[in-house]
């Protein structure tokens, strides 16, 4: 099957979590609104977004047309491309284990993107920095060490990976995760993941892979920027 992928073309943002295991797989897949020419571009992705003929449209990107299927919400999408990409473990237990895994690092982000937009993504940053300073100063201190404890936990608690034996969309994520809060913070993230030895070695793991380490050295990844999730700006990381 010939997946396709719609997401914004300029960011990696939450769509980067499902390119990543479509790299890592060897899928066939296109990425849509990156493409120019008729039927292509963000053009096709608002107008599937928008058409009133789907029976269940999609709310916002990242969606994935798989056949027939169009599948919103990137835990959801990873849940459904997991057993076919050979990303998830065999057992019902173990695919309900990485899905629960994923809606965690769902709200992780939610909470990431927070700190430079504490009030409303309808303002710019540079209208909300004081609060972003103080959203960002909690976020450092609280949270990021009690997420990122508890998935080191998971890790070195399974032989360091996330979710059984084998590569899983889990380990990708992870492998995001900590790349993201790298470049966002990177003084403040070089002293905390000392703490984090399983989840260092993990990202070093997934980055070597040979698929990942071809897709990381390409034109298809993105590069960090100002205008995804993970932000770097100086000014917020205060230590």
């Amino acid at each position: 099957m010939r997946y396709e992928l719609y997401y914004w073309p300029g960011i990696q943002g939450r769509g980067e979590f499902v390119r990543l295991a479509l790299e890592a797989a060897g899928a066939d897949y296109v990425d849509v609104a990156r493409l120019s020419g008729q039927g292509k571009s963000v053009t096709a992705m608002l107008r599937l977004m928008n058409d009133d003929v789907l029976p269940q449209p999609p709310f916002a990107p990242p969606f994935l047309k798989a056949g027939k299927l169009v599948i919103a919400q990137t835990a959801n999408i990873l849940q459904y491309l997991g057993p076919h990409l050979g990303l998830v473990p065999a057992s019902a237990a173990g695919r309900s284990w990485a899905h629960q895994l994923q809606l965690t690092v769902t709200d992780f982000l939610f909470e990431v993107h927070d700190t430079h937009h504490p009030i409303s993504v309808e303002l710019y940053y540079s209208e909300q920095k004081t609060e972003a300073k103080r959203r960002t100063k909690y976020f450092l201190e609280t949270r990021v060490p009690k997420y990122l404890g508890y998935f080191e936990r998971v890790a070195a608690a399974n032989r360091g990976r996330m979710v059984g034996r084998s590569l899983s969309y889990v380990d990708l994520s992870m492998f995001q995760i900590l790349a993201g809060l790298r470049y966002a913070f990177p003084k403040t993230i070089a002293k905390l993941e000392r703490d984090w030895p399983t989840l260092v070695a993990l990202h070093h793991k997934v980055a070597a892979q040979p698929n990942v380490a071809a897709y990381l050295a390409s034109k298809r990844r993105i590069a960090f920027n100002e205008d995804g999730i993970f932000r770097h700006y100086p000014e917020l990381e205060q230590r």
